[in-house]
């Protein structure tokens, strides 16, 4: 076992794991965080993707162990560590736009979102489809994935938590 010690959506955290543990699996098994999904553990469809230190990664690529010392924001935090509980805007602008349909994709695309927002706060179409290509969804077409994301770009409030 080996102890690890990080800030997950904003609260300190302290266990013991075995090394091999994913993260992933320490968010939704040791802290309940089920909005991280887990999808097709080989890092193909993102729906695991998690904000460690500020920039988005795929959960289930990534060893907890790893993640000592870093700062993990799930998308249960996301609105937490935004704005004391209001929908963070990339959320709001995926309801607004209704860029869900079954909604397993959905954590892990708004994660991915808010990353690419921050990087890059006016994209254009093209770009958006280039920075969420790591992530899958296999109901909508992406159509109005993308206006959400252009949504919440034009209101100037994609950008990070």
């Amino acid at each position: 076992m080996t102890k690890i010690e990080l800030t997950v959506d904003g609260s300190k955290v302290s266990d013991d794991v075995e090394p091999r543990m994913l993260l992933v699996q320490f968010l939704r098994e040791k802290l309940g965080k089920t909005g991280t999904l887990i999808g097709c553990d080989t890092s193909n469809c993102g729906a695991c993707t998690v904000h460690l230190d500020g920039h988005a990664v795929k959960s289930c690529n990534m060893l907890a162990v790893q993640a000592d010392g870093s700062e993990v924001t799930t998308i249960e935090g996301l609105a937490d560590t935004y704005d004391g509980g209001e929908l963070h805007p990339m959320q709001a602008a995926f309801h607004e736009c209704h860029a869900l349909q079954c909604g397993f994709c959905t954590p892990g695309m708004i994660m991915r979102s808010v990353d690419l927002l921050g990087e890059n706060p006016d994209p254009s179409e093209q770009e958006i489809r280039e920075g969420l290509e790591g992530n899958l969804c296999r109901c909508t077409g992406y159509h109005n994935i993308v206006r959400a994301v252009q949504t919440a770009a034009a209101a100037g409030k994609g950008a990070q938590a």
